[in-house]
């Protein structure tokens, strides 16, 4: 199909078309921004809202028990009080749960292993010198266990079955 339109005014008429097709991307792209960063702010408020009724609603809570350790416990990550636990403190627990160590219970090279994992693929930073305290830290105070069903059985007093 021809146009009859002259050369000019079909030029014209396209350079249009991509001026409000350009247009009509920008105004996508932006809304696309404004909702992201939207929902990226609300989450944010969000949480900092949870966080302030979490130390609003602790009557008790008091700065000079952040730190606090108790029978040997430190009271707010229930972590054993011996050396590197700060370390592991300030290091771990500002991302996880003290838990979350605790039930692991790896060798030292698999807590390698596991640090070299977050560095790569989790954000964690470069801990120098502190990897290795970390590390003496957990192997020392929560070993790996020996996994198995049930403690061997001894000492039994077998007897025959009657059919």
């Amino acid at each position: 199909m021809e146009s009859n339109l002259p050369k000019s005014v079909r030029i014209l008429i396209i350079q249009a078309m991509l001026k409000l097709a350009g247009l009509l991307l920008l105004i996508i792209i932006a809304g696309g921004v404004y909702l992201i960063r939207d929902t990226h702010l609300k989450n944010a408020a969000y949480e900092a809202t949870l966080a302030t009724q979490v130390v609003e609603e602790d009557d008790d809570f008091n700065e000079e028990d952040w730190d606090k350790i108790e029978n040997g416990i430190h009271v707010r990550t229930g972590l054993k009080d011996a050396e590197g636990l700060m370390t592991v403190v300030s290091n771990c627990t500002s991302c996880h749960s003290a838990k979350l160590l605790t039930q692991n219970r790896m060798s030292a090279a698999r807590w390698d292993e596991t640090i070299k994992w977050m560095q790569e693929t989790q954000g964690l930073w470069e801990l120098g010198g502190n990897k290795e305290i970390i590390i003496n830290y957990l192997v020392t105070n929560y070993p790996s266990k020996k996994k198995g069903r049930r403690l061997k059985l001894e000492n039994i007093e077998w007897y025959e079955l009657k059919n």
